[in-house]
């Protein structure tokens, strides 16, 4: 969530019912050297609590003066030992070093018997379950007060591919004494309950689906998501999240890099697959972007009304009016339609540049369209 999770964005998901937040993960030694990484990088409010101020490090003294400066402002300092990133290996820090657990010891004992806030840590699963659970009671006894687990190990790193070992997470919590968290499989509401009614952990996390619905906790869908099978589905319009999270942006300002990287997370998948020429558009003003020209744009594409929706994943168009720009739409789905699943040339050129840009990618599409339960590949060809 680097660049992804500031404090516009924290504001918008507790908004619509997250109860906690991270903030981007932070360097810690860029962050301690240089006063204008901590201006972009770090910044809250009295709102934004409670607060994880997470930090990538792999020297316990750097760790500790970095995490001595934002003690004051959050609940938890937390430890990022789960990035899988190649960044993260090539800076020796996040999941890599799960290759050197007397370091990750040191990293959270020095941490723990020098702060005034808890420590808590945000881990991959190892290959093995009794790893995993070595691990965990590791960081428990190190002075760790809050564990996250992310059910994947450290090569697992596309989730659109590999199911979240939740077992795994469940061994962990049955465990340790401390609160656990679980990460993974999490795209709607009704997997958070799932994933609690089968871990019994104390909360869950959710990174990916929350760029692209950032009212998941609250229950709602976006209009990208909605399934015409279950018409009591609460669906909001991405558009008014995208023109909250602005007004979130001009109440805080960061840099206009961040505000770019959630327009397009919000409105690629659907709006801009519809409506191309606005996403070109945006794309050639990236580097003169102001808060005036988003809003101009969103209110370009909120007066064209309802795009003709694709077939993908049998939706079909909803009966309602152009959203208005201040409140959260909720969009009542009309009686539920059977559905084949045949690309349009929207869909079909979205996947089609999927695989050019891995060839070896399999393209993924659950049978019922809910992302639930078994899936099937479809292949796609030029």
């Amino acid at each position: 969530m680097v660049d992804q999770s500031e404090l516009p964005f924290r504001l918008l998901c507790r908004k619509y019912g997250a109860t906690a937040a991270y903030t981007p993960m932070l360097h810690s030694r860029v962050f301690l050297d240089d006063r204008n990484y901590r201006a972009d990088e770090f910044s809250t409010c009295e709102e934004d609590r409670p607060l994880f101020v997470q930090f990538c490090a792999n020297d316990p003294e750097i760790l500790l003066q970095a995490a001595l400066q934002v003690q004051t402002q959050c609940d938890y300092v937390d430890i990022n030992l789960g990035c899988p990133q190649r960044v993260a290996r090539r800076g020796n820090y996040g999941a890599f070093l799960m290759d050197d657990l007397p370091l990750v010891h040191s990293l959270v004992s020095h941490l723990s018997s020098n702060l005034s806030v808890p420590v808590s840590c945000k881990i991959r699963i190892f290959p093995e379950l009794e790893d995993t659970l070595a691990y965990a009671r590791m960081l428990e006894a190190a002075g760790c007060s809050l564990l996250a687990v992310h059910g994947r190990t450290r090569e697992q790193k596309f989730s659109q591919l590999v199911r979240a070992d939740w077992d795994a997470i469940r061994a962990v919590k049955e465990t340790l004494r401390i609160p656990v968290l679980a990460n993974g499989n999490i795209r709607w509401m009704e997997d958070v309950e799932k994933c609690i009614a089968a871990t019994g952990v104390d909360g869950v996390l959710s990174a990916e689906s929350l760029l692209e619905n950032p009212a998941l906790f609250s229950g709602y869908r976006t209009v990208m998501d909605q399934n015409p099978r279950i018409p009591s589905l609460k669906i909001i319009d991405e558009r008014v999240l995208c023109l909250e999270y602005l007004d979130l942006v001009e109440r805080y300002p960061i840099p206009m890099r961040m505000v770019l990287r959630h327009v397009f997370k919000l409105l690629t998948s659907y709006w801009f697959q519809h409506h191309s020429d606005l996403r070109d558009e945006l794309h050639r003003s990236q580097y003169k972007l102001t808060l005036e020209y988003l809003r101009g744009l969103m209110d370009r594409l909120i007066a064209r009304g309802p795009p003709l929706f694709s077939s993908y994943k049998g939706q079909v168009s909803p009966d309602a009016r152009p959203p208005s720009p201040q409140l959260p739409v909720v969009v009542r789905q009309p009686e539920a339609v059977a559905a084949t699943y045949i690309p349009d040339s929207v869909e079909k050129n979205r996947l089609l540049r999927m695989i050019r840009r891995r060839p070896s990618r399999k393209i993924m599409l659950p049978q019922d369209w809910t992302r639930e339960q078994s899936n099937t590949v479809i292949k796609i060809e030029a």
